[in-house]
């Protein structure tokens, strides 16, 4: 066993702020609060149903993650946020339509009091949304400045003792890194002046960071992994993850291409659509929103197949990914799948998935564990990109000379072992002396 990591204790309120009170924050919220009386179970959640492994398998420990290291608590949880639109969460809830009625109803007053605040908005980013809930200032400088008085506010207001960001708005358009970004100070300079490349979400995770809090990046933007912003977390200590949360069609693949690369089996091609109605589907409806979606979603597959070291198996896969806005369906996503895979001799083969998912259902419980595990890194003195919480998300943050690690078991083995060593307990390698008895 190693030296425990000194960890600050979770004593007092965490406050949890996320930019866009739509489907996911709301059923997150209410979910959390419905937990809360017993309503339900937390389901899909590492940080509140998951265990660990520690020791020998003779050893037979296996505590549950949060009995293993200090946690904040559900009934530590604040939450507060910002939105274009005013509804309140329970209305807002309701809108999305992800919850039921019934459910809304028994937790509405614990939610209905959480109002959003005046969102940093611009449609030039996200063109398929207009809102008149949105704050007003001569430069993108002063929007973070009142992000930023929001943020105290909300610390003071409700005596919190630490807080994080989750952002769970809309996807803003594609986006490639400009030297404006290269640097903090090029950076400020470009809010300053309203460089377009300064996108709303930045300034969000500008603000965030600079106020000493954690941020996590659920959309696929171009948002916290810029140098600037690693520099300023590097300032300010503050932990930073992202990006874009792994639910529906990409949690299937980061599950089966694992599988095939370790049975070798090859790929001519993997056809990916997608049909969903919700905020989010209207968004993507914009073919430059979508850009920023596909990029996410096409880098999954090269990563894990690392089609340079097995060019026969993979190296002339097509993979092709749709989605498709259809309104009827609302946030009840159909994720389709038609994967043509070949064997022994090159034998072909076929494999149809059809996922018939809930979004915000799949992202609720991330939110939960990346704020909780958020906190825990800032208690643990980590700063900059957590890597260990690549199990996230869609496109995990990395260093800047290092490849992002896709396969999602790994990615869990990455995630438990940074918990064994933050307690001084030994690492999983799945290697033992008695292969050498």
């Amino acid at each position: 066993m190693s030296e425990n990591i000194p960890i600050e204790k979770p004593a007092g309120k965490l406050g949890v702020m996320m930019p866009g009170l739509g489907a996911v924050a709301t059923t997150f919220i209410a979910g959390v609060t419905a937990i809360k009386r017993g309503l339900s179970q937390p389901y899909g959640s590492l940080t509140q149903m998951g265990t660990i492994r520690l020791g020998k398998r003779t050893e037979k420990r296996v505590p549950m993650i949060k009995d293993f290291i200090q946690l904040a608590g559900l009934d530590d949880l604040v939450f507060g946020g910002w939105d274009i639109f005013t509804d309140n969460v329970y209305k807002a809830a309701l809108n999305a339509g992800v919850l039921r009625k019934e459910l809304l109803d028994q937790v509405r007053d614990d939610i209905e009091g959480i109002t959003p605040w005046k969102a940093v908005f611009d449609q030039n980013y996200v063109k398929k949304l207009e809102g008149e809930h949105v704050k007003k200032a001569p430069t993108k400088y002063d929007l973070a400045q009142m992000l930023m008085e929001d943020i105290q506010r909300f610390k003071e207001e409700n005596d919190l003792s630490r807080m994080v960001m989750v952002w769970c708005a809309s996807t803003e358009v594609f986006m490639k890194p400009n030297p404006v970004h290269e640097t903090l100070e090029s950076f400020e300079k470009a809010m300053k002046e309203n460089h377009p490349a300064i996108a709303p979400s930045m300034i969000y995770a500008y603000a965030s960071i600079a106020s000493g809090v954690p941020f996590a990046n659920g959309a696929p933007n171009l948002t916290v992994d810029i140098p600037a912003m690693f520099e300023l977390a590097g300032q300010k200590n503050v932990p930073i993850t992202g990006k874009d949360f792994k639910t529906g069609q990409t949690l299937m693949k980061t599950i089966l291409a694992p599988g095939f690369k370790a049975r070798l089996l090859g790929l001519n091609g993997w056809f990916s659509t997608n049909i969903l109605g919700n905020r989010d589907g209207e968004v993507l409806d914009d073919p430059e929103s979508f850009k920023t979606k596909e990029e996410s979603k096409l880098g999954v597959l090269e990563y894990i197949l690392q089609p340079d070291v097995y060019p026969e198996l993979y190296k002339d896969l097509y993979h092709k990914v749709r989605i498709n806005y259809y309104p009827p369906r609302g946030d009840n996503k159909e994720g389709w799948d038609n994967i043509d895979i070949f064997g022994w001799l090159g034998y072909p083969m076929q494999i149809k998935i059809d996922f018939l998912c809930r979004d915000s259902i799949l992202a609720a419980p991330l939110v939960l564990d990346l704020a909780i595990f958020l906190d825990l890194a800032q208690r643990s003195g980590m700063k900059g990109i957590q890597e260990w919480l690549s199990f996230y998300f869609k496109s995990p943050m990395c260093a800047p000379e290092l490849y992002p690690e896709h396969d999602l078991f790994i990615q869990l083995m990455k995630l438990k072992n940074t918990l064994r060593h933050l307690k001084g307990e030994e690492l999983i390698t799945h290697l033992g002396l008695e292969y050498y008895d």
